[in-house]
């Protein structure tokens, strides 16, 4: 279509100049003859080159979706539809034409935007959302340039790729792309369904941009970027301040535990309210008192909140279990609305994060931790441990603290550092990675808190790790597998860079794990190696360390496949497997989906074992999965009745009288906290007896150079923050339970 001796298009709209071009359709500045020469937008569709008939027909179909969708919806943050006429056989959409310009083109001119901006922005975004969404309409392209800025609106546009959430067909089976990859959420990339879910995960890719002046995932070509959100967290927010903790819940990948548009929303209100008060609002529902001053985009010294032997404020409305709690339940659970609004209110109240030193428990003349004085005087030091402690996780998370505890209690009965008393401090993150932050945040207004152990999820380290970093507060955890935690976000492509120095572990990672069951089954006498994963970060981790380290030994992958790990009909699969000739299946995932996958390729005759990592050692995958005879799995670590110091770990813990046994990560716990047991003594030996000024800022730099022996083995940390000494076992299922088969070292 171009604007030069056109007639009027459906006889009253009149092209003038071309204003707009997209991968979707092209934008006219246009006239309404009919209405007195009214300006509008007059939106064509573009159809991609070499669109076979049905793909055009489908496209057709999205497009008047479009208008569809808009004329339904009336806000001031969505762009009215007036018309829509068919032109030569494709349909045209008349709108308002809005005078101003986009988000995309705001940053390009101006760089990343202030905090506060960006929050008014996203609060009327999610508010046109929200009528969007509950006219059951996804918009499925939410992105900078999608985004109009007028002289007192912020319109979002384009619902060109829109879908009724009803509806039931997926272009993307017909292999176009829906939506702009660099801010389309992992479920969106796979083709599952639309859902309102997608639009959020959109929205904190668009806030992230606006604030951070680049997108949160960057990589060459479109395989690579698919890559970069499947499997690596985003990269962390410098410039975000307050709004770092809502684009970390917008941007998670698990669409189940992403941030929804109401707690969003509150916690934008809150951004908006806290940076235009003279007071700052305290989570408990107080003041914490005049604001010092405006909170920059990346807080630098923050006011002390809180007086030394006063507790932090309190982000929920429970209390830490006490160390000698040894209930196998937790704290009730904080809600998702009140962790993400907690850390906003809580990195609001605070301006950053502060250097802190312990004080003495006989008062802050007589020295202490944080400064030099009598070895007499006891001081006493908090770890904080972090880990599920109510939900399904519970009974691992209760082994964790139970088997911190019980480390502390033996360094304090021992005598083990003289002049310091540890104490212990708990707090429950129910395995939601929304509540890491706010956990986090708790630990470091704990001028005691020498170090944190946990968590037991990688999840959840994604939120609590960076915060616990940049107060420069230690953090050993004996459960996260994610490599990125140690090896940075790209190290799956061979580049490797340590991304936070305080965070160390005392397990393997799933990089151990694909390796190590690559030479199990190679030596167990397979060649031929079919190999599906479930897209997770898990899944594709464990996948991809399996398949390099099974070429390498000469073996041949038969086939791949990706699936969906919602779907549980895989008779397809099964079959092609069969066809294929393998001798053994690996799948990278959980459970739930590695069970009906198993059982269906027993149904088909495929008689050869599925093997998968750590995320299919469950009893769940036995239960429901009557056919798992044979199948295998790899587990980080080895047994503790494996070891002398390991059965004797055991046996103190049992006289301990715990109700809730350690589980397979509490020996690793113990260690992980005597690692800060052994840093803590470090440093008071190595200042004549009493612990120096800055303990905690010292104590990272203690951690990397201990060796000792724990109840699992040599403990020592690499370069990374990995453990030296990691140890794997393999597990298969006979008579319908998990068997040791054999353990051994990560490395060949």
């Amino acid at each position: 279509m171009t604007e030069e001796n056109h007639p009027l298009i459906a006889g009253r709209y009149r092209l003038v100049e071309r204003i707009g071009q997209g991968g979707m359709g092209r934008v006219w500045r246009g006239l309404d003859q009919q209405l007195f020469g009214r300006e509008v937008a007059i939106k064509e569709i573009l159809f991609p080159p070499g669109m076979n008939e049905a793909d055009r027909e489908a496209l057709l179909r999205r497009f008047t979706g479009e208008a569809r969708a808009a004329v339904t919806l009336s806000h001031p943050g969505v762009i009215t539809v007036h018309d829509v006429v068919e032109h030569r056989g494709a349909p045209v959409i008349v709108m308002e034409l809005i005078r101003g310009r986009s988000l995309a083109a705001e940053i390009r001119s101006h760089g990343r935007l202030p905090v506060r901006r960006v929050a008014e922005i996203g609060a009327t975004v999610l508010d046109a959302l929200t009528e969007a969404h509950a006219a059951r309409i996804v918009h499925r392209d939410i992105k900078p340039d999608n985004v109009l800025l007028a002289k007192d609106r912020v319109v979002l546009t384009d619902f060109g790729i829109a879908h009724l959430a009803d509806a039931t067909t997926k272009l993307s089976h017909s292999g176009i792309v829906i939506g702009t990859p660099q801010y389309m959420p992992p479920e969106q990339l796979d083709g599952k369904r639309p859902t309102p879910a997608n639009d959020l995960w959109a929205l904190g890719a668009t806030l992230y941009h606006a604030v951070e002046g680049h997108p949160p995932f960057e990589a060459e070509g479109l395989h690579a970027l698919a890559v970069a959100v499947f499997t690596r967290p985003h990269r962390p927010s410098v410039h975000a301040g307050p709004l770092a903790p809502l684009l970390d819940a917008l941007l998670t990948k698990d669409p189940a535990e992403r941030v929804g548009a109401a707690e969003a929303a509150e916690t934008l209100r809150a951004v908006l309210g806290a940076s235009s008060s003279p007071t700052v609002p305290d989570p408990s529902g107080g003041v914490v008192g005049p604001a010092r001053h405006r909170v920059p985009d990346r807080p630098t010294v923050p006011p002390v909140v809180a007086a030394p032997d006063e507790q932090p404020p309190t982000l929920d409305a429970t209390a830490p279990p006490e160390p000698g709690d040894r209930t196998s339940g937790g704290p009730r659970g904080l809600t998702r609305r009140s962790t993400v609004l907690g850390t906003v209110l809580a990195v609001l109240a605070t301006g950053s994060l502060l250097t802190w030193s312990l004080t003495r428990d006989d008062g802050p003349r007589g020295g202490g931790a944080g400064g030099s004085g009598s070895a007499a005087a006891s001081v006493t030091v908090r770890i904080g441990v972090d880990a599920p402690l109510s939900g399904g996780l519970a009974s691992m998370g209760t082994g964790i603290r139970n088997s911190a505890e019980l480390a502390v209690r033996t360094a304090n009965e021992t005598g083990h550092v003289p002049g310091v008393t540890f104490e212990l401090t708990a707090l429950d993150d129910g395995a939601d990675p929304a509540k890491g932050a706010v956990n986090a945040t708790r630990f470091v207004s704990d001028d005691k808190v020498v170090g944190v152990v946990g968590p037991l999820n990688s999840g959840v380290a994604r939120t609590l790790v960076p915060v616990l970093s940049r107060a420069g507060v230690v953090n050993v955890s004996p459960g996260n597998t994610d490599p990125a935690l140690t090896l940075g976000p790209d190290w799956a492509t061979g580049t490797r860079a340590r991304p936070y120095s305080t965070y160390f572990r005392t397990v393997g990672t799933d990089a151990d794990q694909g390796p190590f069951a690559a030479r199990y089954l190679h030596g167990a006498g397979k060649t031929e190696l079919y190999v599906v994963d479930d897209a997770s970060p898990h899944g594709t981790a464990v996948a991809s360390g399996l398949t390099a380290e099974w070429k390498k030994l000469g073996g041949t992958v038969v086939g791949t496949e990706r699936v969906d790990p919602a779907e549980r009909d895989f008779a397809g699969l099964a079959l092609r497997v069969r066809s294929s000739g393998a001798e053994a299946v690996y799948f990278g995932g959980y459970y739930d989906t590695a069970a009906p996958l198993s059982q269906q390729l027993k149904q088909a005759g495929v008689t050869v074992p599925l093997m998968g990592g750590d995320g299919i050692f469950d009893q769940a995958y036995l239960t429901g999965n009557p056919r798992a005879d044979g199948d295998l799995a790899t587990q980080i670590g080895v047994p503790a009745e494996e070891s002398a110091a390991g059965r004797d770990f055991l046996a103190r813990y049992e006289k301990a009288g715990y109700a809730q046994p350690p589980g397979w990560y509490g020996p690793y716990a113990y260690d992980a906290t005597w690692a800060i047991v052994e840093a803590v003594k470090d440093l008071a030996e190595s200042n004549g007896g009493t612990l120096p000024g800055g303990t905690r800022a010292k104590l990272p730099r203690a951690v990397e150079r201990l060796a000792f022996d724990g109840v699992t083995g040599p403990v020592a940390f690499d370069g990374a923050g990995d453990a030296v000494d990691r140890r794997l076992t393999v597990y298969q299922v006979d008579g319908g339970g998990w068997q040791a088969r054999t353990s051994g070292s990560s490395t060949p």
